[in-house]
């Protein structure tokens, strides 16, 4: 989304209002404009007038199988779907998928977990596959600061500019595609089975601080989340 679009639309069909709730304030907290419906119906009434960019669906609803809502929606509209269920078994999950949904996530869930794969399903169809969004997703702008994800140029607010490293560039590069989220040491480097010893991450990380950071000593973009890994803590706009 960039800065002067309008924030990405979701419908949440889901008949429980306590879940409706969590998953409405998660991506509400993220940027989302979001419109809750506890019937299928409900929802297909809304479609012809609001075309929201994503629907997530219960399969559990009072009116209607979800399933079923998830054909009318592809049949209807062009937006995604995200399955978000109680209903784990194997046959949902496939006729689920076979009938146009992106994806599918079991009950109990992580809100985090769920405005992850929400951000995913935009960009996969938003971007038109991987080599469209390279060409369109390459500046990432964080608090005054803009990444040119392809020159490896990081930029500040006044105009000076930083050449960063290629292993710099790919930490930096995690963080601004998944904020908010705690990224392990591993997902940072790119490494499975990642030696404890190894502290080539954390001489990454303290470097970027150096360039980021207002105090690095007490990072207030880059976060330590002990014993889990970093989290990049600032809002991320993309162009």
């Amino acid at each position: 989304m960039s800065g002067s679009a309008a924030p990405a639309q979701v419908f949440v069909v889901e008949d429980d209002d306590a879940i409706s709730r969590l998953v409405t304030t998660a991506l509400q907290e993220f940027g989302f404009a979001t419109e809750a419906f506890r019937s299928g119906a409900a929802a297909l009434r809304r479609l012809p007038t609001q075309r929201p960019d994503l629907c997530i669906v219960d399969l559990g609803l009072p009116d209607m199988d979800g399933i079923d809502l998830v054909r009318q929606i592809a049949a209807a509209s062009s937006s995604g779907v995200l399955i978000l269920t109680g209903r784990g078994h194997t046959v949902d999950r496939v006729m689920g998928l076979e009938l146009g949904a992106d994806d599918y996530m079991v009950k109990p869930f992580e809100p985090r977990e769920l405005v992850a794969r929400v951000r995913s399903i935009l960009r996969r169809r938003g971007s038109g596959g991987a080599a469209a969004a390279g060409r369109t997703r390459r500046h990432a702008s964080f608090g005054g600061w803009t990444l040119d994800c392809a020159a490896n140029i990081l930029r500040a607010a006044d105009g000076t500019e930083h050449l960063l490293g290629t292993a710099e560039t790919q930490v930096l590069r995690s963080f601004v595609e998944r904020p908010h989220q705690i990224l392990t040491r591993e997902q940072l480097m790119g490494q499975r089975d990642l030696s404890p010893l190894d502290r080539s991450i954390d001489v990454r990380i303290s470097r970027l601080r150096r360039k980021i950071e207002s105090d690095p000593q007490n990072p207030k973009i880059i976060k330590t989340v002990y014993g889990a890994g970093y989290m990049f803590s600032a809002a991320v706009i993309w162009s």
